[in-house]
């Protein structure tokens, strides 16, 4: 498996809501359905993303560490 880029990393970390690599190759595909033609560079790396993704093994996706790279509590409003 080729190594995952740090923005194709970001990416798979926005994305993965269902928490496995099926559910996170459907949310991408879905997302690209809604890109423009403006959108190149996002395109280019969501189908490089979904490439590496689909060549893992469900065991590869398992090892990734997806836990988003900030502390959620650093952009929570003060009441």
């Amino acid at each position: 498996m080729n190594e995952l880029t740090f923005e194709e990393k970001n990416l798979l970390v926005i994305y993965n809501s269902s928490g496995t690599r099926e559910g996170l190759i459907a949310a991408l595909e879905d997302m690209r359905g809604y890109l423009e033609p403006d959108e190149a560079e996002l395109q280019e790396l969501t189908d490089s993303a979904l490439d590496k993704l689909r060549a893992m093994s469900d065991e590869q996706y398992a090892a990734l560490d997806l836990t988003p790279d900030f502390n959620p509590e650093d952009f929570a409003y003060d009441e």
